[in-house]
């Protein structure tokens, strides 16, 4: 694990950050450049959000954020090479496999054509001014339709039916990128040497003076503004008491995001039929596939077995263990009990059910994809909204979240650069 290095939080600073996520410590590390002072307000007692790395058997994996996806623009691959972090390539060649065998060329034809297929109906679709459902502009794709379907749900976080066909992520897997040591060690670096105040959930913002009142379960500061990156699904519990209200269209803005799910159970299969690392597998032709299996991470023998919604939904109200049972379930469906003797389950996500975060991340459902935008103006001029849930091109992803901090800080940088007055 990383070394915590933070420094004591200011008193009353200029801007006080709610959330030491992605959004958080780059919003922190652009104000203190342009020379202001922050506080980073944290409900856990750790900084990362949802990027955590952990080590299991002496290996760092990932139960949080993983992919750094779309390379030419995600700000964290930016970052990392201008850092001279060990980044590398996702390879794009998945592996492919049917009732447990190698899929032959056609086969696995078969479902390049139907994911080309949907990706052009989709794309195509978008263009109208009218919203709808993505699932609804699907094309008949053949035999691989629904694997196409569930994989396409999965990456969304909600199933088709769910997502708005505006706000259907066009991330290309051909520029994604992964970082030895976990994505959740390196936004956890990034975070070094800010002014972060741990175990302190915010429970109220008074914005009714010249600037904001931030009421904590550690005490009250004081400051020009304030930037919040706590994610929708927490915010619509009404977790922090706004003071006087927030305006009905940002109520309504934050309120229309669905939570999205995306967990997965992590695997040590040191015997699996997979080689080659941090290959996706796509398995079909049994009665369950698995929605997605990143495989021999980091070239370990370590697994993700993904958990798209309406799985992981169909497990809350079971015991802890029933993940780890049907991961097993699955792969012995395909490969036969005899090929995971050595497979075993180490940890299963829950972010969905996490009292920080409540969703892996925000979905826009069908018909209100103005939310984003409306959570990006400022309210009265002191609260500025940050996070993944807020990035068009890069919703879901780290690198969302650290492109809206950076905004939202600009922003306040420049109204707060010019002449210094008392807040």
């Amino acid at each position: 694990m990383e070394i915590e290095s933070w420094i004591a939080p200011v008193a009353d600073p200029d801007v006080i950050i709610v959330g030491a996520g992605s959004a958080g410590i780059a919003a922190a590390r652009h104000l203190m450049a342009h020379g202001l002072t922050v506080t980073l307000l944290e409900a856990r007692d750790r900084i990362g959000g949802r990027t955590l790395t952990r080590r299991f058997k002496g290996h760092p994996l990932d139960l949080g954020a993983h992919w750094l996806h779309a390379g030419p623009i995600n700000p964290l691959v930016k970052l990392g090479r201008e850092r001279r972090e060990p980044l590398r390539r996702a390879p794009v060649d998945g592996h492919f496999f049917v009732r447990g065998r190698a899929g032959r060329r056609v086969e696995r034809a078969a479902l390049d054509r139907a994911f080309a297929m949907a990706d052009r109906a989709m794309t195509q679709a978008a263009k109208a001014r009218e919203d709808q459902a993505a699932a609804k502009v699907l094309p008949p794709m053949g035999p691989q339709g629904h694997r196409v379907a569930a994989i396409h749900g999965l990456v969304s976080g909600r199933p088709l039916e769910e997502v708005s066909l505006h706000d259907f992520p066009s991330m290309e897997y051909a520029d994604n990128l992964f970082i030895a040591g976990g994505l959740g060690a390196y936004v956890a670096r990034l975070g070094k040497d800010l002014p972060i105040q741990l175990e302190a959930p915010v429970r109220a913002i008074d914005w009714s003076g010249s600037g904001v009142r931030v009421e904590t379960a550690v005490g009250t500061l004081r400051g020009k503004a304030v930037i919040v990156t706590t994610p929708m699904a927490v915010l619509q519990q009404d977790a922090i008491r706004f003071a006087p209200a927030l305006p009905q269209a940002v109520h309504e803005a934050i309120h229309g995001f669905t939570q999205g799910v995306y967990e997965h159970v992590v695997l040590h299969w040191p015997d699996s039929p997979f080689r080659g690392a941090d290959r996706l597998a796509s398995l079909t032709g049994t009665r369950r596939e698995p929605p997605g299996l990143l495989t021999c991470i980091d070239s370990t023998p370590f697994h993700f077995f993904e958990l798209d919604q309406p799985i992981a939904a169909s497990f809350d109200r079971r015991d802890a263990h029933a993940p780890f049972r049907f991961a097993r379930d699955v792969l012995a469906e395909h490969f036969g009990h005899r090929a995971i003797r050595s497979l075993t389950a180490l940890h299963g996500t829950a972010w969905r059910n996490d009292p920080w975060s409540r969703a892996s991340w925000a979905v826009v459902p069908p018909g209100l994809s103005a939310i984003r935008d409306t959570l990006k103006a400022p309210v009265g001029e002191r609260i500025w909204f940050a996070g993944e849930a807020l990035s068009r091109a890069q919703w879901g992803t780290a690198g969302g979240a650290w492109e809206e901090g950076e905004r939202a800080a600009g922003e306040i940088a420049a109204k707060l650069s010019g002449p210094r007055s008392a807040g």
